[in-house]
């Protein structure tokens, strides 16, 4: 068979093209709520920090996890705390933002290396007693969901809600981000030389703009359309 192969490679690309645009449209709605809510958004993920860190506990207390990387684990979502003190705004250079996005690379790879590792009768509460007791390994829906929940949902709510802060408008308490004064001894608004306000943008949109607007240029560039925001050399 030759063309059906064919077919189906079409069908994987297209499906995985869908796919993407499905997700990078819901985090670009969610993004949308976020901006128009922002308190409740606050409000949800200190809670969702906190019931996370509930969670890290009970799994060192009762099911025994690694104490140490548990600690580590709880440690890292008091960092995540530290970026809703300007919620949403976010400076890229700030060492708690920086900070943050070591330790989820940190925490992802202890627990991936953990789980990967075959338990040991000294470290596991699981192993068996006997021959006749059968190991009690982890699933990987369980695995999936750890992961999902404890490790990637604080970071990935985060970056959902959080706005650049070369994105903010200028108001009270944005001084922070833009690293200017709110306003000017003539009594324009700072932070921009030509007076025109900045719109704040979430960093998911952000990304999103920019992925559109770099293919824009792009297709432009190589002519297969045409552009009017082309650059030209």
């Amino acid at each position: 068979m030759w063309i059906l192969p064919l077919v189906g490679y079409t069908g994987v690309v297209l499906g995985f093209g869908f796919l993407t645009l499905a997700i990078a449209s819901g985090l670009y709605y969610l993004s949308e709520l976020v901006e128009e809510h922002t308190v409740l958004a606050r409000k949800l993920l200190t809670r969702l920090i906190y019931a996370i860190v509930a969670i890290q506990a009970l799994l060192a207390l009762i099911d025994r996890f690694p104490l140490l990387i548990s600690v580590v684990s709880i440690a890292s979502h008091g960092v995540y705390l530290g970026n809703l003190r300007h919620f949403p705004i976010v400076k890229l250079t700030d060492p708690v933002f920086l900070l943050s996005c070591v330790l989820v690379l940190v925490n992802h790879f202890l627990w991936f290396r953990h789980f990967s590792t075959a338990p040991s009768p000294s470290s596991s509460s699981r192993y068996p007693s006997s021959i006749y007791d059968r190991l009690e390994m982890p699933t990987f829906t369980e695995i999936a969901s750890y992961f999902g929940i404890c490790v990637w949902l604080v970071p990935f709510a985060l970056f959902v809600s959080l706005s650049a802060g070369e994105n903010v408008l200028p108001s009270m308490g944005s001084e922070y981000a833009t690293g200017g004064n709110l306003g000017t001894s003539d009594g324009s608004l700072g932070g921009g030389g030509d007076g025109r306000a900045r719109r704040k943008k979430g960093l998911v949109k952000a990304a999103v703009d920019w992925i559109v607007e770099c293919v824009g240029e792009s297709g432009g560039i190589l002519g297969l359309w045409r552009g009017d925001k082309v650059r030209r050399f």
